[in-house]
């Protein structure tokens, strides 16, 4: 039995308030990130903006810049600025040949006098206040310090809720990581979006003419027009485009008046679930194959794999897709020819189709990578300590050797996304690929916008995992996020 207690953790706010200090502090040195944390806290901004100009004006620096005033001002000093500043503009004119009158030459050389004055007494005081180890009080210090207070927390948490979530956020270094990543991809998603929107709208295709016919009157022409917004400025559509894919909302498209959200929502899935599959069949076979091909280097197995490799990554989709048509499905009677969403055997075609070129890719990365990391120094130091070649492999060179196999993992993912509308194609696979190919010809602008920022959105995403993964992955780059 337990004779003691042990100690129970509890929310401490005051190591709260001091995380939240250190983050503010961190924050205020990047300016996006200190005009963000002001704008997120308006009203505990404005409030510390108060507290520093009571504090400026009652402070320390504030006596001592009074103190050092009056002792400039008893030593004389500005009026001897002023007789200097004076003879210097009275020879700068007889220089010149400019005539100034002296009461003009004076109120010059007073004003003068006066911003040099000023100058010189804050220069003093910092120097005062430096000598003394103390600084000028700044609004960020104010800033800091009232945060760090647990009872101004605790006031200011409602009102300035959105500020300390971003605070709490960057006091995370994960978090921070993952945050700063999402951000980077909505800019990427919007950025995407007025790109394809511009090129569309300022391709050569006519939609109402392509839809309604070479026979449609220029009547009938600008009620088309019209009733799909087509006649209104570009910034107009652009912004109509862009709400509707960000809610959701995309309308219906020019020919069938179909719902472009649910058609996309029927199609998508199905290209997102054959490249999914695709990866993770490829990762599967090309993994284990690259890293045995790096350790038995130059061996029969590694020069035939890779040479295996080299034609997957050298066939096109297209030519492979018929190819397998014509053997598996009209010679053999193997496969169907065309995707069936009630026969799983309709779909190994297509899978093996799209994930030839990535296999090829990964394994050949796998195995480069490999390579670099089995001769390192901590590996001959692993084999030393007495572990299994198995032990050594799995526990130090895979862990190492799998950065640059996620990024061609992360990037060839898009690229099986994006360019999948080939085998769908080949197949008859009713997925976003085709359905973005057959849109472009009309061109239905809302239902290729929509298309084309999801499929956008979903490689984002898998971007963002693949970031995550190297913090995952990568010691180095574990420390860094500590340190920043």
């Amino acid at each position: 039995m337990r004779t003691e207690t042990e100690p129970t953790r509890s929310f401490e706010l005051p190591a709260v308030t001091a995380s939240l200090r250190t983050a503010a502090c961190k924050m205020f040195l990047y300016p996006p990130y200190r005009l963000l944390l002001l704008l997120l806290g308006a009203p505990v901004t404005l409030v510390a903006w108060v507290v520093y100009l009571y504090r400026k004006k009652t402070g320390p620096y504030a006596s001592e810049l009074a103190k050092t005033r009056l002792e400039l001002t008893a030593s004389g000093y500005k009026e001897e600025l002023q007789a200097e500043i004076a003879e210097q503009l009275r020879r700068k004119h007889r220089f010149f040949g400019q005539q100034v009158s002296e009461r003009e030459l004076n109120r010059q050389a007073e004003k003068e006098a006066e911003a040099r004055f000023r100058a010189a007494i804050l220069e003093r005081t910092e120097q005062k206040l430096q000598q003394a180890e103390r600084k000028r009080l700044s609004f960020a210090d104010t800033f800091q310090s009232l945060i760090e207070h647990p009872l101004f927390l605790l006031v200011s948490l409602l009102p300035g809720l959105p500020m300390y979530l971003l605070l709490f956020i960057f006091s995370n270094p994960y978090l921070k990581y993952i945050v700063e990543r999402l951000v980077m991809s909505v800019f990427v998603i919007f950025g995407v979006a007025v790109i394809v929107f511009t090129i569309l709208y300022l391709s050569p295709f006519n939609p109402a003419a392509n839809i309604l016919g070479e026979t449609a009157t220029a009547e009938q022409i600008a009620a088309f027009n019209r009733m799909y917004g087509l006649d209104q400025p570009y910034l107009v559509q652009l912004w109509n485009n862009i709400k509707g894919i960000f809610t959701f909302d995309l309308g219906k498209s020019y020919s069938g008046n179909e719902e472009i959200t649910s058609a996309i929502a029927r199609k998508f899935p199905v290209t997102l679930a054959l490249t999914v599959i695709s990866l993770l069949l490829a990762m599967a076979i090309a993994l284990p194959l690259g890293i045995i091909s790096a350790v038995k280097r130059n061996s029969f197995f590694d020069y035939t794999f890779m040479f295996i490799a080299l034609i997957g990554l050298s066939i096109p989709n297209f030519w492979q897709g018929l190819v397998f048509i014509l053997t598996f499905s009209i010679k053999l009677h193997w496969l169907p020819a065309s995707y069936n969403p009630q026969n799983w055997l309709s779909i190994i075609m297509p899978v093996i189709v799209l994930g030839t070129g990535l296999t090829a890719a990964v394994a050949r990365m796998a195995r480069s990578s490999t390579l670099e990391v089995i001769h390192e120094d901590y590996m001959l130091t692993a084999k030393a300590k007495g572990l299994s070649q198995r032990q050594v492999l799995l526990g130090h060179a895979v862990r190492n050797a799998i950065i640059p196999i996620i990024t061609v993992i992360g990037l060839q993912f898009g690229a099986m996304l994006g360019g999948s509308s080939v085998t769908e194609k080949v197949f008859n696979i009713s997925g976003i690929g085709s359905y973005i190919v057959d849109m472009q010809f009309i061109p239905d602008i809302p239902s290729i916008m929509g298309g084309v920022v999801y499929t956008a959105i979903t490689i984002s995403l898998v971007n963002v995992v693949v970031d995550i993964l190297y913090a995952f992955f990568d010691p180095r780059i574990r420390s860094k996020l500590k340190q920043d």
